[in-house]
């Protein structure tokens, strides 16, 4: 059986009188890249809220790495080993390209408020190295020569590999994409999907929210599908692509295969 990295088990979300979440379940192979897809409401993000801190589930539960994962606010989750970006991007535009990575790598560090104002040789060493690795990610993301320049000057397909850039600096074994590929064009699109394949062969596991069907398609390993907070499908992309309720889901039951692949 597969190394499973993450799982979850019932969980469910409500808000007043509006269940966001009911019932999912879902399991992650430790290295692979998984999507979860579904229509405009479906619940993806909300199921990404809850994972990492922002909401609290009603029902069910999370286990990360074989424990229990019990977090009551998302700098918890980024410590235990997940990751994310969001929906809109969340750069920090008057501060440099290498700057943005170097907060990302903050929540790694040990030095403590008294080593930062004072400036304590271990307090040096550690923001050497800090900014060392922000470099190395940079170059894994291939900005290195946009290192100085702030992040707002950056092209949009840039901005998001920066962001996805600053949540790698974390370490993370997971690392949530809140459709990355959002309003990227066909060539920015198709170096995602290389950055995306490459973090996974590299060790980090990939969770995937994502309304670009060709990229989900080709990329991702396996698919949750939710549908109105409910879960209607989970399998391999040529399964998801057939699957009906998948394609009544998207298609109000056309017969059509749901994002052929390239």
């Amino acid at each position: 059986m597969a190394d499973m990295l993450f799982t979850a088990e019932g969980v469910t979300k409500r808000f007043g009188g509006v269940t966001a979440l009911d019932n999912v379940s879902m399991q992650i192979p430790r290295g692979s890249i998984f999507g979860l897809i579904g229509p405009n409401g479906a619940g993806k993000t909300t199921f990404f809220n809850t994972l990492t801190g922002l909401y609290q589930v009603d029902e069910g539960k999370f286990l990360f790495d074989g424990k229990p994962l019990n977090v009551k606010a998302p700098h918890e989750v980024a410590q235990v080993g997940i990751a994310r970006t969001f929906q809109n991007i969340r750069l920090f535009g008057e501060m440099t390209v290498l700057e943005n990575v170097m907060v990302g790598r903050h929540v790694r560090t040990k030095a403590g408020a008294f080593g930062a104002i004072f400036r304590t040789p271990s307090a040096r060493r550690e923001e050497a190295e800090i900014e060392q690795r922000a470099h190395e990610l940079l170059a894994y993301i291939d900005l290195s020569k946009r290192a100085g320049d702030k992040s707002r000057t950056l092209a949009y397909g840039e901005q998001r590999r920066l962001e996805i850039a600053r949540a790698l600096a974390t370490d993370p074994k997971m690392v949530a994409l809140d459709e990355p590929a959002a309003g990227m064009n066909a060539t920015e699109t198709v170096t995602l999907r290389t950055l995306i394949e490459r973090i996974a062969n590299d060790g980090t596991t990939v969770m995937l929210i994502e309304h670009d069907m060709r990229l989900v398609m080709n990329v991702c390993q396996h698919i949750v599908v939710l549908d109105y907070g409910k879960k209607i499908a989970d399998g391999t992309p040529s399964q998801i692509q057939k699957d009906p309720a998948v394609i009544k889901a998207y298609l109000g039951g056309a017969h059509a295969e749901v994002g052929a692949k390239a």
